[in-house]
This record gives structure tokens, sequence and C-alpha cells, in this order.
């Protein structure tokens, strides 16, 4: 999982995205390039969880679904 986090800010700092806004941000506040990676991918695997929390709470409770008719 951290190599797939790595490669993904790698791939948020080679182009002009909202991740590398966050990076330029850090390292502005006077972060290393090491540190600023860092808390890009910290940034990054918070969204992941996120999602991974959404895509689990249907599951949780499996007659919600039948109560929408899903």
């Amino acid at each position: 999982m951290n190599h797939v986090l790595h490669i993904a800010a790698t791939v948020q700092l080679r182009n002009n995205t909202e991740g590398r806004a966050y990076f330029n941000r850090k390292v502005a506040t006077g972060k290393t390039s090491i540190e600023a990676l860092r808390a890009l991918k910290r940034r990054l695997s918070d969204v992941v969880y996120r999602q991974l929390l959404a895509d689990a709470a249907p599951l949780e409770n499996p007659d919600a679904g039948a109560l929408r008719g899903d």
C-alpha cells in the first residue's frame, strides 16, 4: 500500500493537480521536499481510507439497500 501511495503522490507532483498545489504550500511553509511528500502521501491515504469507509457502509447495513429499492 505504501508503494501505491508513493506512486500516486509522484504522479500528482508531475502534473498541475491539487496534490501539487498542496505540496507547494507545504514547501512554502518551510517543510523540506521529503516532509512535504510525506504530508501529501498522508493526505492521499486519508482520501483512500474515507473511500473505503464509504464503500463499506452499505455492507454494514444490508437492509438499507432494500428500503431504497437497490
